[in-house]
């Protein structure tokens, strides 16, 4: 949702809708641990009026488990957050798991799988950056792929692995490949004249790729 209108969300939400968008992920950027700002607890709660599609914050801040209560309280039903900003992701998976809401932990592209290995066991969601984090409409850095693919030996089948950044129809089809069942779709989808073409585009590469279904967020 970061390169939608968010001076008119409400029509941005029914598009979406119509589009088929299975989920909406949520860019919470704090100033500090990327550089640049978006929304927080407040704006969510607001959004989450307008619709019944299941929200997963990424939460691109420090302290996460800090703020917790306020993304879950605000209508989320998946939070996702980096292994960069905490010392014990093992412990806020558990957290999350606990409310009965999806726990995700993403990783930045300098950041190895290895990072990532421990906390595996107790994540529902992994999402690997394919941008650096906190703007939108960068290009795909491939060493996203190998990431996707060494993770898809790591985890379980039950385990949703995630790509962010730069997944368009240049990119979609190799992520999907490489192992990714979820990909965070924005300039490809806020960019296209018809949202519903764009996505249905995209949402049919990838499946060809693998010949199975994929989300998009």
């Amino acid at each position: 949702m970061l390169k939608c209108d968010f001076g008119n969300l409400h029509r941005e939400v029914a598009l979406l809708e119509r589009a088929g968008a299975e989920v909406l992920h949520l860019d919470v950027m704090d100033g500090h641990f990327v550089p640049n700002l978006s929304y927080g607890p407040l704006v969510i709660e607001r959004l989450r009026e307008l619709t019944n599609i299941p929200f997963d914050a990424h939460l691109m801040i420090s302290d996460p488990g800090r703020y917790l209560d306020e993304f879950l309280q605000a209508g989320c039903e998946a939070i996702t957050f980096h292994v960069e900003t905490v010392e014990d992701s093992v412990g806020l998976l558990k957290r999350i798991r606990e409310t009965g809401a999806i726990a995700g932990i993403a990783c930045n592209p300098g950041t190895p799988v290895e990072a990532l290995e421990s906390a595996l066991p107790q994540a529902d969601l992994v999402l690997v950056m394919s941008v650096e984090p906190g703007f939108g409409g960068q290009k795909f850095i491939t060493s996203a792929l190998e990431k996707l693919s060494r993770l898809k030996n790591m985890v379980g089948p039950e385990t949703l692995l995630s790509v962010d950044g730069g997944i368009g129809p240049d990119t979609i089809e190799e992520s999907a490949r490489a192992g990714a069942g979820i990909f965070v779709a924005g300039s490809a989808v806020f960019d296209a004249a018809d949202y519903s073409v764009a996505m249905s585009e995209l949402k049919r590469l990838a499946a060809s790729a693998t010949q199975t279904n994929v989300a998009e967020f």
